[in-house]
């Protein structure tokens, strides 16, 4: 028996290290969304936008560490599923699992279709066939192998972590000129600005959703007790500086009111530094969603494999690809999925609702965590993160309470 694989020669294969797992990590979480997504908590936190965006850190930290506590507890694909199952009971851990897939199949028909929007309005090609076209290339490359999307995830992510320090670099001496660098990093005073904080927080918290999917990589990274946990952390420190840092750049920009105007804002930004067209930045935020793609790919047949291997869905789907070691069965099921959810259903209440679905999902991990904890017998590190379950649990209700209501 291969130490390599996880319970039979056609198991899955441990073939990723913490550096790829932190990449496939900033990848999925630092995606398209930031590209247009400064602009918005521009025009609500002004000039405190990159506090904005901390207090966002701060606030998904409290699931952050719940994740990878119960990471380390049960190293599997569809974590969340375990957890919840562990914690809650058979059927919520059940419900979990469709979730997850629902919100996968949302997300990437999302952002297929505005990738073959967008690929349309330059190349003539059809937008359905776009939209079949690069789902077809992804999930061939995760078939065939781990390894191999997991790199083409770091090279994309390279790509645009680049691009996100590239705007940085030629917005900060602007920043700097101007004088206004330093009076956007100064701490907020009194209530309207904290008011601002807090508004801008709302928004920039959906930023940071992507870590959770690392955990569903479990089975295929090597030492997963230790390098899950560190990767989910890891990825969120990563993404607060690089959001709070573009941020600080953004928000002392000498002409914020155009930005927060835009749809796309950082191509502004790299257009007004520079002189030259921001026709890169748009390009780059269009590779973002490749990565999207794949990587909602990849996590929801893991999600589907995990749950087959725990009898929650037919055992079938849990097969795994002799040669490549992938849930082959598993991709070609969502892929197909996708490809009929985008060419069929009207896809924008969906899409609206996959935050709250993931909003849902955080609450009842991080319950999980309380309860785990709370037992005779618990794991020393569950029952030490309790509290973080229970206030994580809190801060999720609270946001869904918020989303609901407004």
């Amino acid at each position: 028996m291969s130490e390599q694989t996880i319970g039979s020669q056609t198991g899955l294969r441990r073939v990723i290290g913490l550096p790829l797992l932190v990449f496939y990590g900033v990848g999925v979480t630092v995606g398209a969304g930031i590209f247009a997504l400064i602009g918005e908590v521009l025009a609500v936190a002004g000039d405190h936008a990159p506090y904005g965006f901390l207090v966002a850190g701060i606030v998904a930290g409290f699931t952050a560490f719940s994740y990878a506590a119960l990471s380390s507890a049960f190293p599997k694909a569809a974590g969340e599923v375990l957890y919840v199952k562990h914690g809650l009971g058979d059927i919520p851990g059940r419900i979990v699992g469709y979730a997850l897939v629902v919100t996968a199949l949302a997300s990437s028909a999302v952002i297929s279709l505005a990738f073959a929007r967008y690929a349309s309005s330059f190349s003539g090609v059809p937008e359905w066939l776009g939209f079949i076209a690069i789902l077809v290339v992804l999930a061939g490359v995760a078939i065939a192998g781990v390894r191999e999307s997991m790199a083409l995830a770091a090279v994309i992510t390279c790509l645009e972590v680049g691009t996100l320090l590239v705007v940085i670099a030629v917005g900060l001496p602007q920043s700097l000129e101007n004088g206004m660098f330093w009076t956007v990093l100064a701490p907020p005073a009194g209530v309207a600005a904290w008011s601002g904080v807090m508004a801008g927080a709302f928004l920039a918290f959906f930023a940071f959703i992507g870590f959770e999917d690392i955990v569903n990589m479990a089975e295929e990274t090597r030492d997963a007790e230790r390098a899950v946990p560190k990767a989910v952390i890891w990825t969120l420190v990563i993404s607060v500086a690089v959001y709070g840092l573009v941020a600080a750049v953004a928000a002392a920009h000498p002409d914020r009111a155009v930005l927060t105007a835009s749809k796309a804002p950082l191509a502004v930004m790299f257009e007004g530094a520079t002189g030259r067209s921001g026709a890169v930045i748009a390009v780059m935020a269009s590779i973002a969603m490749v990565n999207g793609i794949l990587v909602q790919i990849v996590m929801a047949s893991r999600v589907i494999y995990g749950m087959a291997n725990e009898g929650m869905m037919p055992k079938v789907l849990g097969r795994v690809d002799e040669r490549r070691q992938t849930p082959v069965i598993a991709i070609l099921l969502i892929t197909a999925l996708i490809v009929v959810l985008g060419l069929t259903v009207p896809l924008l209440r969906l899409a609206e609702t996959t935050s709250l679905v993931i909003l849902s999902i955080f609450a009842a991990v991080n319950l999980s965590l309380f309860l785990l904890g709370r037992r005779a017998g618990a794991p020393e590190r569950l029952h030490r993160w309790r509290w973080w379950g229970l206030a994580g649990t809190a801060i999720s209700l609270g946001l869904i309470a918020s989303e609901v209501l407004t």
